[in-house]
Formats: structure tokens, C-alpha cells, sequence
């Protein structure tokens, strides 16, 4: 795979712009296709077989999936176009060139609330394995301060994930997308081994929709990805979009009919959760993905630091010159106090599908909204 292109988010290069003629490494396909599976495939997986059982079905939820899909690769299209004609690197400064400053604002705003809401939710689907692991949930083991999950979380966060934040670049992360793809495929199977066809009658199908929305999104991402890219032309990004989509379908679809089959009403919103807690598969399993919500978690916080720390730089730099220790600073307290917030909220957070029905209708906005909106 091709180096990945210095940190896409072009937005808070104020300190330092390559020189014309530098040699940038750029994302050939099979980057931009991990990093877009990367973006997408997340903590939305484990909730696809409750989403299943909400709508009633597999073939209903299938059937959505589907069309959702589809105009997913409408959006996409869209806003590789967008960021074509507007020469801008970022999604929200693709919306403020094309739909004006107001629309701007509001999508930065959008864009800053959701990659939070995300971060949060990652952090619930750790807590929640990590709670599973050390035996609290069965009350297996006799509780200890240092095996409780919410410390174990904090100790995660201060070793793990602050460190995997605070860089400017993104160029780490090409590094651990291939985990991914195992983990997920090691999860199906696991659904398919324990699966036991249990059908559920016909509910409401709308209740879903922000599961899907969550689950399918990588649209703030997608420029991102687009200007990284070594081959910019329109169809190659129509390929990649599809490609992309593809690979998200087909690992949720399988992930929510194995879940949903498996459990049936009693499926939890967190998937893993539904399993015994000293089942080798699953423990293994819950590492698995702990790893990789732990590696997407800095792409997430990437994003929404760069919208925050481009204004603050923007107000800065009327006031006295911005230097890079400045920058160095306002960049670690941001991702401090981002890390620490949105732990502090998951540990209050008693269930996963509450935040992800939260992100599901902001991740609207991204998806059919403001796609639309550039093309007025």
C-alpha cells in the first residue's frame, strides 16, 4: 500500500505548506478503499442485529439497507464532485465554498457535535466489552477498584488512545487498517457457528433508520479521503465509493441476519453483549474489536480537533503570529479535553443505542442533506 498523504485537513496548514513540486506520497486505491471500510465500519456493527429485530426481519432491513445504500454512492459522488470543482479538502469547507457562510457554519457545527457523538460511542462499545472481560456484568469475580471497567477505560484512554490522538498526521493509522477486516470477518463467523434461526413478527421500519445512518457513514471522511488521493478523476472515485459500499453491505448484512437469528427479541443493542462472558470465542472476540475501535477512535477525534483548532488559529493569527509551539499546544489541550469529555460521558451512559439514535439522525444531515445542498 501506498504511503498515505500527509494529514488531509488541509484546513489548519496555516504553519506549514509543502513547497509547489514537493513530493507528497498520495493514497493509491487500496488506501482509499481501507481508509473509507475504516471510516465506515465501526461500532455500528454490533448494532445491526438489534436494528434486525427492531424492524422485524432480516429481508426488510435488508431491502433498506439496500436502498440506503445506494443513496449513500449518490452522496459520495456528489461530494467528490463538489471538492473537485471547489479545490477544498475538508467537508466542511466543500459546504461553506459551494452553499455559502451560514450553511457552512452550520455544517461545522454538525460536523464537530457528530464526530463527538461518535468518539462517545466508541467509548461505550470498549466499556462495555471491558465490562464483560473483567466479570462484572455476571458478578463472576469479586470486585477490586483496579479490575472495575471504568478504570480500566480511563487507563486505556491515557496510554493508548491519547498518545494514538495527538499527532498532527493520520499517516499511523495506515498501520492498523488491516486489522479490521479480520475482526470483523472473525465476528461473523462467530454468529454463524452459534446461529439457531429464530424469526421475529413484523415491527415498525423506520425505527432503524439511524442505525443504518450511523452504521454506513463515512461522508466526513470521504473528501478527506478524496484529496489524499493519487488518482482524483471522477470515475476512479465512483469506483472506489462502490467498491466501498459493497464491502459495507455485505458485512452488515451478514453480521445483522447472524445476530438476529441467533437471538431473536433477546438480542442486545450491543451484539457481544447478548454473549456469556466466559466464552472463549467471544473473549477473544471482545479484544478483537476493542483493538479496533481503540485504532479508529484518533481518526474520529482527528477530524473534529482540525474543524475547532482552525478557528481558534483563525482568531488567533488576528490578534499575534501563530507559531508552532502555539499550534502544538492548542492541538494537545483540544485532544485532552476531547478524550476526557467523552469519557466522562460514556461512563454515565447506560446503552449504546441511545447515543447511536442520537448520531443516526445527525449523520442525515451529512448523507442527504448537504450533498443536496451543493448541487443548488
Amino acid at each position: 500500500m501506498e504511503e498515505l498523504a500527509r494529514e488531509s485537513i488541509r484546513s489548519i496548514s496555516l504553519l506549514s505548506r509543502p513547497a509547489r513540486g514537493s513530493d507528497v506520497p498520495r493514497l493509491g486505491s487500496f488506501g482509499a478503499i481501507f481508509i473509507m471500510l475504516k471510516s465506515a465500519l465501526g461500532a455500528g456493527l454490533l448494532n445491526f442485529p438489534w436494528a434486525f429485530e427492531k424492524a422485524g426481519g432480516k429481508t426488510i432491513v435488508t431491502l433498506k439497507m439496500s436502498l440506503l445504500t445506494l443513496i449513500n454512492l449518490v452522496g459520495l459522488v456528489i461530494l467528490g464532485y463538489a471538492s473537485s470543482i471547489s479545490r477544498q479538502k475538508t467537508y466542511h469547507d466543500v459546504v461553506r465554498e459551494v452553499c455559502g457562510q451560514r450553511i457552512g457554519h452550520l455544517c461545522e457545527i454538525c460536523f464537530v457535535f457528530n464526530l463527538f457523538m461518535i468518539s462517545v460511542a466508541f467509548l461505550v462499545v470498549v466499556q462495555d466489552q471491558l465490562d464483560k472481560l473483567t466479570g462484572n456484568t455476571e458478578g463472576e469475580m469479586p470486585y477490586h477498584w483496579y479490575s472495575d471497567h471504568r478504570f480500566a477505560l480511563f487507563v486505556m484512554c491515557l496510554f493508548i488512545i491519547l498518545p494514538l490522538s495527538v499527532p498532527k498526521e493520520i499517516g499511523i493509522q495506515k498501520y492498523t487498517s488491516s486489522c479490521i477486516y479480520i475482526i470483523h470477518s472473525s465476528l461473523i463467523s462467530v454468529f454463524f457457528w452459534v446461529i439457531c434461526n429464530r424469526l421475529d413478527s413484523w415491527a415498525s421500519m423506520f425505527s432503524v433508520v439511524p442505525t443504518i445512518c450511523f452504521g454506513f457513514q463515512c461522508h466526513e471522511a470521504c473528501i478527506t479521503i478524496y484529496s489524499s488521493m493519487e488518482n482524483k478523476k471522477i470515475t476512479h472515485w465512483v469506483f472506489i465509493s462502490v467498491t466501498s459500499m459493497i464491502f459495507c453491505l455485505i458485512i452488515y448484512t451478514l453480521t445483522g441476519v447472524f445476530g438476529f437469528l441467533t437471538f431473536g427479541r433477546q438480542v442486545a443493542s450491543d451484539i457481544l453483549m447478548s454473549y456469556p462472558g466466559n466464552d472463549v470465542v467471544m473473549i477473544i472476540a471482545r479484544l478483537l474489536f476493542g483493538i479496533s475501535i481503540i485504532t479508529i477512535y484518533p481518526i474520529i477525534l482527528l477530524l473534529g480537533r482540525s474543524v475547532i483548532l482552525t478557528q481558534i488559529l483563525r482568531f488567533w493569527e488576528r490578534r499575534a503570529i501563530i507559531t508552532s509551539v502555539f499550534e502544538s499546544r492548542c492541538r494537545l489541550i483540544l485532544t485532552i479535553l476531547w478524550i476526557t469529555v467523552t469519557l466522562l460521558i460514556a461512563i454515565y451512559i447506560p446503552d449504546m443505542s441511545e447515543v447511536i439514535s442520537v448520531i443516526g439522525g445527525i449523520s442525515a444531515f451529512f448523507i442527504f442533506i448537504f450533498p443536496g445542498e451543493t448541487l443548488n
